[in-house]
C-alpha cells in the first residue's frame, strides 16, 4: 500500500498538486482528501451506436439481452427481483476513447523489439497466445502509466487564436509542438503522457461523418519523432486515428500509417484516440495528473478506456 501511495504522490506532484506531500505525511485520510478535492475532468466521449469508428474496425453494437420486464418473477420470489443485462461488441481500437497496445502495429513483419508479427498473432486467442509477443498485449500495460504526469499541447488554439478546430488538411509538426509547449510554459519530460488538441473533439458527436471522413488534422512523422525524442510513453489526441489523415506519405518511400509505425512498432509508444480535450483546454490545464486504465484483456491489441485528468480546483 505504501508503494501505491508513493507512486500516486509522485504523479500528482508532477501535475502541480504539491499538497499531496502533506497528505502523505499526515496519513491516508489526508492523502485521500487531497485526491478527492481535485477537479476531475473527463477526457472521454460516450459510447453510442451512432458514434464514428474507423472503417477498418468492427462496428460497436449494444443490445439488451435481458430486461427487467422479462426477468421479474423468474426466481419464484413473488416478483421482487428483476435484472437487466446486455451484449456489447466492440474493437479495442478507435472507440470513445481507446488505446492501442504495442502489439497493434507492425513494420516489415516485426513488432516492437523485433518480435515476429505473424507468429505473435498466429492464434485467435490474442497476441502471445501462440507463445510469442505476450508482453506486447494490452493486459501488460505498465502500471506506472495508469497514473502519470499528463501534458496538453493545445496546437489548435495556438494556430487559430481561439478554440476553433484546425483545418482538415493541417499537419502538426515538431515546431508546432515545441512552440505550444513554450507558450504554455510546460516542459515535456521522459515518461510523460502527452495529449495534442486539434479541436476536432466536438465533431465526434456534432458531425460524425466529417469526423470519420477521409481527412483530419494530426501529427506527421516530424512530430512523431519529436514525441519519441521527448521520451513520451503515451500520446493521444482528439481525432479518429491520431495521425494526420489520409495517413499516407510517399517520400522517401510509400508508407501507410507512418506515424503509427514510428511510435508503436519502432518506439513502443502507446497511442490514444478519440479523446475529448475541450474542458481541459478551456481550463488551460496544461499539466495534470492523468488516469489511463485500459481493460485487462489477455492478448488484446487495444482496449476501450475511460480517461480523466485531475487538476487543482
Amino acid at each position: 500500500m505504501q508503494k501505491v501511495f508513493q507512486h500516486l504522490a509522485r504523479a500528482l506532484l508532477a501535475a502541480g498538486l504539491a499538497a499531496i506531500l502533506a497528505g502523505c505525511a499526515s496519513g491516508p485520510q489526508r492523502f485521500i482528501g487531497t485526491l478527492t478535492s481535485a477537479r476531475v475532468i473527463d477526457l472521454s466521449h460516450t459510447w453510442e451506436i451512432q458514434s464514428p469508428i474507423a472503417s477498418v474496425n468492427p462496428k460497436y453494437s449494444f443490445s439488451l439481452a435481458a430486461t427487467h420486464g422479462k426477468t421479474r418473477g423468474t426466481f419464484n420470489d413473488g416478483g421482487q427481483l428483476s435484472f437487466a443485462s446486455e451484449d456489447m461488441h466492440w474493437s479495442g481500437q478507435h472507440g470513445a476513447p481507446s488505446i492501442d497496445a504495442i502489439g497493434h502495429i507492425g513494420r516489415d513483419g516485426k513488432l516492437f523489439g523485433g518480435v515476429d508479427a505473424e507468429r505473435a498473432t498466429a492464434s485467435p486467442g490474442g497476441i502471445g497466445a501462440a507463445g510469442v509477443g505476450a508482453n506486447l498485449a494490452i493486459d501488460q500495460f505498465p502500471p506506472e502509466l495508469m497514473v502519470n504526469r499528463g501534458v496538453l499541447l493545445d496546437v489548435a488554439t495556438m494556430i487559430q487564436g481561439n478554440a476553433s478546430p484546425l483545418p482538415a488538411n493541417f499537419e502538426i509538426t515538431a515546431a508546432h509542438l515545441e512552440r505550444a509547449a513554450q507558450l504554455q510554459r510546460v516542459h515535456l519530460r521522459k515518461g510523460d503522457t502527452v495529449f495534442i488538441r486539434t479541436g476536432w473533439g466536438p465533431y465526434f458527436r456534432s458531425n460524425a461523418a466529417l469526423y470519420a471522413g477521409e481527412a483530419s488534422p494530426g501529427p506527421g512523422l516530424d512530430a512523431a519523432d519529436f514525441l519519441v525524442r521527448s521520451g513520451a510513453r503515451v500520446v493521444g489526441n482528439d481525432t479518429l486515428t491520431f495521425e494526420k489523415r489520409p495517413p499516407v506519405v510517399t517520400s522517401p518511400k510509400f508508407q501507410v500509417f507512418p506515424v503509427h509505425m514510428r511510435l508503436i512498432a519502432d518506439a513502443g509508444v502507446y497511442i490514444v484516440e478519440n479523446l475529448n480535450l475541450e474542458e481541459l483546454a478551456a481550463a488551460k490545464a496544461y499539466e495534470f495528473a492523468v488516469i489511463v486504465p485500459p481493460l485487462k484483456v489477455k492478448g488484446g491489441t487495444g482496449s476501450a478506456v475511460r480517461i480523466f485528468a485531475l487538476v487543482p480546483r
